[in-house]
């Protein structure tokens, strides 16, 4: 078993089958089958299951998955790591991020970085739950990852570097009936239309109390895609309930905001394995450390 045979497992896995993961890899489909079959025959277990044109993995297949992608992941971290000794500035941060987080601090750290290491990429992966985030960690598939909690960040087997909150903003426009004033109390929503994600974010979470309430309020939109709600807040859709970090880009996008009350705040957080990183990782995490949130300011 070697380094080539599980990339090009990993790649039908990842993929869907040998013809696309052939395709991915330039190699001829044959060459792959090969491959694997070379790969089978020194496990000694069936990793796929032939089923006419197609394959499912096998039992020994699913388990050789994330022991695949963390052996590639030590990999490339050892040539990373040998890379920096010779004084190579180049390399890459692989993480992932939820949506929030995702525009700040990643957009500030990733600035940051950039400037001291403009030879490395960062290369950021999307999830849209703590648990995702952990996951794609645990099993290899990136190496950082951040995160938005109700409360503080608690997850066993990973390292976690707290960064700050954020304060939830009420973001709106004149039109759709944003109130006047900051903060905003949650009684002020009383004959809102509301924009809201779906149950399991701590935004619906917030918007399903204002409901319970007594608060005469209507979701008029519930949207999976966090990147959809401030596009039909500025539409005059409705107001939304966000995080802080969202303040910024729906000021320069022409809505207002404005700090809601009682408050809640959104923990966020910098995970990173805690098997040795790479030098590129390591460096990201650093400048993080550096780095704290800071808080958002809200219209006057």
């Amino acid at each position: 078993m070697d380094a080539r045979q599980l990339e090009y497992f990993l790649a039908i896995v990842d993929h869907d089958g040998f013809g696309k993961a052939a395709g991915r890899l330039h190699i001829a489909q044959p060459s792959l089958s090969q491959t694997i079959a070379g790969l089978e025959k020194s496990l000694g277990v069936r990793l796929f299951h032939r089923i006419g044109r197609g394959v499912v993995l096998s039992e020994a297949g699913r388990e050789l998955i994330e022991p695949a992608r963390q052996v590639l992941r030590d990999l490339r971290t050892a040539r990373a790591t040998m890379e920096s000794v010779k004084g190579v500035a180049r390399g890459r941060v692989e993480l992932v991020t939820m949506p929030s987080p995702g525009i700040e601090p990643l957009a500030t750290l990733t600035r940051v970085f950039c400037e001291r290491h403009p030879g490395i990429t960062v290369g950021a992966d999307a999830a849209f739950t703590p648990d995702e985030v952990v996951d794609k960690i645990r099993h290899g598939a990136c190496e950082l990852g951040l995160v938005g909690t109700p409360g503080p960040v608690r997850a066993p087997g990973v390292d976690v570097l707290p960064l700050g909150s954020q304060d939830f903003v009420l973001v709106g426009t004149p039109e759709a009936g944003m109130p006047e004033g900051t903060p905003v109390s949650r009684w002020a929503l009383d004959g809102a239309r509301l924009i809201v994600s779906p149950r399991g974010s701590l935004m619906r979470q917030i918007a399903d109390e204002v409901l319970a309430s007594g608060v005469d309020a209507q979701i008029v939109v519930e949207a999976a895609h966090r990147t959809s709600i401030l596009p039909l807040v500025t539409q005059h859709v409705g107001l939304a309930i966000l995080p802080s970090a969202w303040a910024p880009l729906a000021r320069r996008a022409g809505a207002r905001t404005a700090r809601i009350e009682p408050s809640a705040e959104l923990h966020v957080a910098l995970l990173s394995r805690s098997a040795p990183l790479s030098p590129a990782s390591r460096a990201f995490l650093d400048v993080a450390r550096a780095h704290p949130l800071k808080p958002v300011e809200q219209d006057a």
